[in-house]
């Protein structure tokens, strides 16, 4: 979706201004080179308050314009989902938008949203989802009211349920008619293979289909309570007056049973063996990807931060990592990244290959992942360089109500507001050897996922059979074919 252009930090502006020759004749050779121990932690004006019944309140005051966001997150997602839930989470979002005890339908909740002026979506992730709507300052009251009563009193009408399945269905239905998409799954299933409806947000199709009003309840009962929920109010406020509306709105919100002590969410056992997955499918370019199992941010939070580094000076067009692998010739496009996650974030790396470089593309990928592990395969000014982007974007990231709210509601699921509000401070202290750190625990000689999307006939004719035992070949809906 498009977004309209937003207003750059000073510190951005200034560094676009003089790279960008501006400012009266001075030579970006005269500039100092900015320091990352000139970057700080973000000073918002914030209100952080628990309520009797475990709610957690953040209270952001940014008087930049007229608006305010209202942000809820639960944590919940495809990790709270076992095989008869897989993908309900996010039928879950789509029936929040709907009928309450207050607006019973989907026309009156409409209508109520159109006359506070609000604009609205809704997000389902892996371990958080997030509802957020934004509005004028003056419907500040009236809008905690409008998130109060869809939060508690959902009707989850039948008809409704049925629209919403086939709405949710047509979305599984475009994902399918990209071919990625069935690699993407498929690698998703062996690397968390016991556990795969904890990682499969968009879900099972089956259980989409057959998804009923007592499944919803289950959810809502299970996830949706204040004591698994944060509430995030960003923007042109009061922070005295926001807490007093919110502790009246939301202090009968009966608390419930912490979920994630009841219905713990399972280990992920280890990748025990490398697994080599091949999808044929009439394709264009020939998609090649590893996976592994990366670190879960409770258990090694000093890894989650050297792996955003990392992933950072690889996507550099100037890293040797680009040079070697793209400006090559040998792929069109290279990347490695990391997911955060509280419970095992995957890791990647992925490039997209003509047929005719794909065997040589996949040696050199290879090849690279071999270079990584030496001492001397990113310099010291890159790792700098590094710290300070990523410091810069995640400040730059708090410049308006509702990327500061989806930021803060997202990092709470996953990691805890701590992790979030240091994020700065803990990217400085990461030092060559704590990323050394990180590709020795997760990446060297451990099992991984090797994946390939390529067309049948680029197969045989790059890719010819060998003595070697072939790897499974998978069927355009990501089912093993049998050999």
């Amino acid at each position: 979706m498009h977004k309209p252009i937003r207003r750059l930090p000073l510190f951005i502006f200034a560094l676009f201004l003089f790279a960008s020759g501006c400012g009266g004749g001075i030579s970006i050779h005269q500039l100092p080179k900015p320091s990352l121990s000139d970057i700080t932690e973000s000073r918002l004006a914030t209100r952080h308050v628990t309520l009797d019944n475990g709610l957690e309140v953040l209270i952001i005051q940014r008087d930049v314009v007229p608006l305010v966001t209202i942000l809820a997150a639960v944590k919940n997602g495809a990790m709270a989902e076992s095989p008869e839930y897989d993908g309900l989470s996010h039928l879950y979002e789509h029936m929040f938008f709907k009928g309450n005890e207050e607006l019973p339908n989907q026309e009156a909740y409409l209508k109520r949203m159109r006359e506070l002026g609000m604009s609205f979506n809704g997000t389902t992730s892996t371990e958080a989802v997030q509802y957020f709507f934004t509005l004028p300052k003056e419907n500040l009251k009236e809008g905690l009211e409008f998130m109060r009563a869809a939060l508690i009193s959902p009707l989850f009408e039948e008809g409704e349920l049925q629209r919403e399945i086939k709405t949710v269905l047509s979305e599984y239905d475009r994902n399918e008619s990209e071919p990625p998409f069935h690699l993407r799954q498929a690698m998703t299933k062996a690397l968390f293979s016991k556990h795969y409806s904890r990682k499969n947000v968009i879900g099972d199709r089956k259980i989409i289909e057959t998804a009923t009003r007592e499944k919803m309840q289950t959810i809502q009962h299970r996830y949706y309570i204040p004591n698994n929920t944060l509430l995030v109010i960003a923007g042109n406020v009061t922070p005295e007056r926001t807490e007093a509306i919110v502790r009246k709105l939301f202090k009968d919100w009966p608390r419930a049973e912490n979920p994630y002590v009841k219905w713990p969410i399972p280990d992920y056992p280890p990748l025990e063996k490398n697994r080599e997955i091949v999808l044929e499918h009439p394709y264009q370019n020939v998609l090649i990807s590893f996976a592994w199992q990366g670190p879960s941010v409770g258990k090694d939070p000093k890894a989650t931060y050297a792996a955003d580094i990392f992933s950072y000076i690889l996507g550099q067009r100037s890293s040797a990592f680009q040079k070697r692998l793209v400006e090559s010739g040998l792929l069109h496009s290279a990347s490695f990244s990391y997911y955060t996650q509280a419970h095992v974030g995957p890791v990647n790396f992925s490039g997209f290959a003509s047929p005719e470089q794909a065997p040589k593309a996949l040696e050199a990928m290879k090849s690279e992942l071999e270079r990584m592990l030496r001492p001397d395969y990113f310099s010291d000014e890159e790792l700098a360089n590094a710290k300070i982007q990523l410091a810069v974007r995640n400040l730059y990231q708090q410049q308006e109500s509702l990327d500061i709210a989806t930021e803060f509601g997202f990092w709470w699921c996953v990691a805890g507001l701590s992790y979030r509000l240091h994020y700065i401070s803990n990217l400085k202290s990461v030092e060559r050897a704590d990323i050394a750190a990180f590709l020795d625990t997760y990446i060297k000689d451990k099992p991984h996922v090797l994946g390939m999307l390529i067309d049948p006939a680029a197969r045989k004719r790059f890719f010819p059979a060998t003595d070697e035992p072939a790897p499974a070949t998978l069927s355009p809906e990501g089912k093993e074919v049998a050999k």
